[in-house]
């Protein structure tokens, strides 16, 4: 007989006091997960691990995630009401994207039942951060055209990886990476390549961080240098990364609305707290019309954006729908976001043509936010990528044209041709 399931307003009413009387209020890095310096990055970390653990013994960490691997073996409408009750709650913010999603949804996909119980229980305790390794500073938005090479060492069984991966976020602290790699030169891209799982701070893999244009070094470039990994840290078939990197793609752009993920509901990741509301009232443009109509647009924006992530987090869930539709609320959600601070940009007016370091929100700021607009169109996967899935795999459109279908990838041109 199939053990039953608590309802989900049991559940809630449940979750509601253990939240109230085991977790703060919200923090300021909870939301932007910026931090004054390195230190005091490494204390949050320290601090999200014990969150996630508290949680973990709690007995509200990975809702969604299988009794037998550590989690609560419930459904997403749980997780939903336990992120709604979490609303104002300090919670561990470091853990949702990319550890529980796509890494742990990965594992949890693809994963040997040997990778899963050596993984998935620690993710929930909070003892493993995960870092997904796609991009390559060769690359661009083509993810299958990766170069980082794995070759087989027929004496061990092991592989040998080098290359390089970039836009890693906070790679310097995290403890493992899902690493794709190139295993087959001789066959197109898509077919000869190879999902690796590969502890990050080991000898052979040097992280070095990228500073952005408004100061963050979040991201981070590593150099692998015949980092050996066993075969049984192999995820899915040799050479069939890419039916593996479909699918974390897929979860890469569910990100926070993934049901695997632990986060309040309506939380705003962005850098600033300032809403466009407090922006027009501290430029003295409050009771102007014009500035009104953009207030209202840049709401109804986040109410939409809301809502397409919800429906198609509960469609995926499910099993309806066209699992490619995630493409539909990454393209928004980029587009929504550079809108949205080109509004706030607007409303802050003349005040935000410069700032100061100690600036975090209000007018100033918005100069800064306005110049890292696109960021959110490049981040998680290019909204150009995007309409391309959107158009193939959820219109039907022709597959747009490619010179390098059917080439083995060694033929492949790569960079400008000499004389």
């Amino acid at each position: 007989m199939s053990e039953q399931i608590e309802s989900v307003e049991t559940f809630r009413l449940r979750a509601r006091e253990w939240i109230k009387a085991n977790l703060g209020p919200i923090q300021p890095f909870d939301l932007t997960q910026d931090c004054a310096d390195d230190e005091e990055e490494l204390v949050a970390v320290a601090r999200d691990r014990a969150l996630q653990r508290k949680l973990y013994d709690g007995g509200f960490a990975g809702l969604c995630f299988p009794k037998e691997l550590g989690g609560q073996g419930l459904t997403p409408e749980h997780n939903r009401a336990f992120n709604e009750e979490l609303a104002g709650h300090e919670y561990p913010s470091r853990f949702t994207v990319p550890t529980f999603t796509p890494c742990a949804a990965v594992i949890m996909e693809f994963g040997t039942p040997e990778q899963k119980l050596a993984h998935i229980p620690a993710i929930l305790k909070g003892e493993e951060f995960w870092a997904q390794m796609l991009s390559e500073p060769g690359g661009g938005s083509d993810v299958a055209g990766a170069t980082t090479s794995a070759v087989r060492d027929p004496a061990t069984g092991d592989w040998i990886l080098n290359g390089a991966k970039v836009w890693t976020s906070r790679a310097w602290w995290h403890d493992w990476g899902i690493v794709l790699a190139r295993t087959n030169w001789n066959v197109p891209k898509h077919q000869g390549l190879t999902v690796f799982l590969m502890p990050l701070q080991q000898a052979g893999v040097e992280i070095r961080r990228i500073e952005r244009l408004n100061g963050e070094t979040e991201a981070c470039e590593e150099f692998m240098t015949d980092v050996r990994i066993p075969d049984s840290d192999r995820v899915g078939e040799i050479d069939g990364g890419w039916t593996v990197g479909q699918r974390w793609m897929f979860h890469e752009r569910m990100g926070h609305n993934s049901p695997y993920v632990t986060q309040p509901v309506g939380l705003s990741h962005g850098r600033t707290e300032a809403t466009p509301v407090a922006i027009a009232r501290q430029a003295g443009r409050i009771d102007d019309p014009a500035a009104q109509e953009l207030i209202g647009e840049s709401r109804a924006l986040g109410l939409v954006a809301s809502e397409l992530q919800r429906r198609l987090a509960s469609g995926a869930a499910a099993g309806k729908g066209n699992t490619d539709m995630s493409s539909v609320a990454r393209l928004f959600r980029g587009m929504a976001n550079v809108r949205q601070r080109t509004i706030a940009f607007d409303l802050a007016g003349a005040g935000a043509a410069g700032w100061t370091e100690e600036e975090s929100d209000g007018v100033g700021v918005q100069g800064m936010e306005f110049l890292m607009r696109q960021v959110s169109c490049i981040g998680g996967g290019t909204t150009e990528i995007s309409r391309n899935v959107i158009a193939e795999r959820v219109l039907g459109m022709p597959r747009e044209a490619s010179g390098d279908k059917g080439v083995a990838f060694r033929d492949v041109p790569r960079g400008p041709k000499r004389s």
